[in-house]
């Protein structure tokens, strides 16, 4: 089933930030990420979603008409989502909202950091262990 996707603002993503996980191993990570598929089945998506713990790929699941091509999206958002700390689009809403778009960033390599909906850090007692990703929707 196909569902119109929401809009946000930044305060709407403020929240977030609060989130925290109770613990962020690799079988945590699988089992977001088998959510996630859940999720992506029921809304019948085309995304694809990636998990990483550290430096580490622990999951990857691509639907529809996701591809290669999506991946240079996933890890940039990724990026977007640990340097600042917080999820890729908030991140682009924050600049958008002051009026300095993202993009307009000459002090950014938009080649590894891309600044658009899709990534969220993982949080374990405050620390940002990993980022759950998606690439293939609109923001």
């Amino acid at each position: 089933m196909s569902h119109p996707l929401p809009e946000y603002t930044a305060a709407d993503l403020e929240y977030l930030n609060e989130l925290e996980l109770p613990s962020l191993s690799n079988d945590d990570a699988v089992a977001l990420g088998l959510s996630a598929v859940e999720v992506i089945r029921e809304w019948g998506l085309s995304l694809a979603v990636d998990i990483v713990v550290g430096d580490d790929l622990v999951f990857r699941a691509k639907f529809k008409s996701t591809n290669a091509g999506n991946d240079p999206w996933l890890a940039g958002k990724a990026a977007t989502a640990m340097r600042f700390g917080e999820p890729s689009l908030l991140v682009k809403l924050r600049h958008l909202e002051a009026g300095t778009p993202f993009a307009d960033r000459e002090d950014i390599d938009h080649e590894t950091f891309k600044a658009h909906g899709g990534s969220i850090p993982l949080r374990v007692a405050g620390a940002i262990l990993g980022t759950i990703t998606m690439s293939g929707e609109p923001d």
